[in-house]
């Protein structure tokens, strides 16, 4: 009886202190169920879903690769950039941004012929994530090494201002009311600023999340989920600032998106694995587990039409490693 209780001791220690994911873990009701090679060297970062011409743009050091979403196909590339990281896009004027980190600038494309139609420079030092926001019309790009961020009207194309963080900025989103709320990666914090007069709202702690990157927003129930770098994902009222609850993820997390139908928290770890976190009210959560990718695939993207969930990395096949993007669905 001793023996069976000394094990039990150590099973339990197990669970709490060495893998607290395990405790929450559940039926998994998601699966990876395609895969899509592109191949090419270099990094990658961002993914992004049009959902006007159904195509996914993945970001991969100088070019981003175009994936028609209807056969799973590489259809094109957006070449010769510099340090590519994101895409964003204002469907309004048919145009795509992309930012470039070693050019400090953002590169403007046509949606539809995919065709570059201009170079803009920033007002800071690698721009990384990259924002539009509707309700300004404006694209927001996060200067990570300067601390600030620079603002495009995204008709004219022209830089109408830059708005100086209290920290380094990452990952950032709209409330698509006149708000734009930033990570800011070195103070553990997010930065709250007004979309239209670049005026500074509030900074809020999302402590005791740490370094925090990846960055998503549930606008029905007021709540921003930011995930850290500490294996934590801060869940955040987005009226009062206050975090009302953390949850375990993966360690190296750099994306984080919200399917609002589903109510579920998807996290991209950079070890190798999704952490899937299920919405049963606007404070309460609970995570039913990971899905296993591949180390390195840090980002991620949710195509808002069909649900499914995308992220790229180096997949390996037939005893080789190619660059590829990873299709994750409901079972």
């Amino acid at each position: 009886m001793k023996n069976l209780a000394r094990l039990f001791v150590y099973v339990l220690y197990f669970l709490l202190v060495s893998n607290p994911l395990s405790l929450y873990a559940q039926t998994m009701p998601y699966k990876i169920t395609g895969k899509i090679i592109i191949g090419g060297e270099g990094k990658w970062d961002y993914l992004s879903v049009d959902t006007t011409f159904n195509r996914l743009f993945v970001a991969h050091e100088t070019r981003v690769h175009i994936i028609d979403l209807n056969t799973n196909t590489v259809i094109g590339e957006i070449p010769d950039l510099m340090g590519v990281h994101g895409t964003a896009f204002a469907y309004e004027f048919g145009k795509g941004f992309i930012s470039e980190g070693t050019g400090n600038s953002v590169t403007v494309f046509d949606l539809r012929t995919l065709q570059k139609t201009g170079r803009i420079k920033v007002t800071g030092e690698k721009p990384d994530a990259i924002t539009y926001d509707p309700f300004s019309k404006r694209i927001f790009t996060s200067n990570n090494k300067s601390a600030n961020i620079t603002v495009i009207d995204a008709l004219t194309n022209e830089v109408i201002g830059t708005v100086k963080l209290d920290g380094a900025p990452e990952a950032s989103v709209p409330d698509l009311a006149g708000k734009i709320f930033v990570n800011l990666e070195d103070t553990n914090a997010v930065d709250i600023f007004n979309s239209a007069t670049l005026e500074m709202i509030e900074k809020w702690s999302v402590k005791p999340c740490e370094i925090p990157t990846g960055l998503s927003v549930d606008r029905k129930n007021s709540r921003l989920f930011s995930a850290g770098r500490n294996k934590l994902m801060a869940v955040l009222n987005m009226e009062s600032g206050r975090v009302i609850n953390t949850l375990p993820i993966g360690g190296g997390v750099d994306g984080c998106v919200f399917d609002n139908k589903r109510g579920i928290i998807f996290c991209s770890n950079g070890e190798g694995s999704i952490t899937v976190i299920k919405q049963d009210s606007p404070d309460k959560y609970k995570v039913l587990g990971n899905i296993k990718t591949m180390p390195g695939a840090k980002t991620i993207a949710i195509d808002e039409k069909t649900r499914r969930v995308f992220t790229a990395g180096m997949i390996t096949e037939k005893n080789s490693k190619n660059f590829g993007v990873l299709i994750i669905e409901r079972k």
